[in-house]
């Protein structure tokens, strides 16, 4: 197999067989020496913690096939810390789509003066563009369309597709009692179809629990 990309947290290898292994590593990102899936810096290593976003992605994405939404994921294997999927083409060179249903994090420090942290926002959409370099910077809906990144018709369905793994994901959460405040997604096209890609882990979203942060380690500990 052949190494194509390394990632904050993941690396990514292409199969003779045309499929792709995502290898599940134990960095964590954060700043000032806090933990914080939303950061786009590697604070350190935490043992078992790639395992534990790899159990936390099966999980969820067997979820995603139970209600019929398409992903690229085909099988894990959870003690070599790796998962299958299928080969997608990404939108440029990768978006970003987040959905906030509560604000926290980089939506304090952008738009400080006009919100409270953990005001709702009821699953408000935000896409930028994949660039670590750049800080991950916003892009409105016009400049995906007019940048080639997305079509009008694509955009509607990013969004749709957003909201729907969202509710998936944020009602199986409450129905263990811990509270979705945000989450990231990124997407891809298989033949013509929009799919869910990457992973769906701790590493990218924010849940808390009586008003305390989970860790992605302890929250697969309590759902899988």
């Amino acid at each position: 197999m052949r190494l194509v990309y390394e990632g904050k947290t993941k690396r990514v290898y292409e199969l003779e067989d045309g499929r792709y292994l995502l290898y599940f590593k134990d960095d964590v990102t954060g700043e000032d020496g806090r933990i914080d899936p939303g950061s786009n810096f590697v604070l350190g290593t935490l043992k078992g913690k790639g395992q534990a976003s790899l159990k936390l992605s099966r999980h969820f994405f067997d979820l995603l096939k139970k209600e019929g939404i398409p992903s690229h994921y085909i099988e894990a294997d959870i003690e070599k810390n790796t998962m299958a999927v299928r080969k997608a083409k990404t939108f440029g060179r990768g978006l970003e789509v987040i959905c906030r249903f509560k604000a926290y994090g980089s939506f304090i420090k952008r738009y400080g003066d006009y919100v409270e942290e953990f005001q709702p926002l009821d699953g408000l959409i935000e896409i930028t563009l994949k660039d670590d370099k750049r800080g991950d910077p916003l892009i409105n809906d016009e400049a995906l369309v007019k940048l080639g990144l997305l079509t009008d018709d694509e955009l509607v369905q990013v969004k749709e597709l957003t909201r729907k793994v969202a509710a998936v994901v944020k009602d199986d959460l409450a129905s263990r009692g811990l509270e979705l405040v945000d989450i990231k997604f990124e997407f891809g096209k298989i033949g013509d179809e929009i799919a869910v890609i990457d992973d769906i882990s701790g590493d990218n979203m924010r849940v808390f629990k009586n008003g305390h942060q989970i860790s992605a380690r302890d929250l697969a500990d309590m759902i899988v």
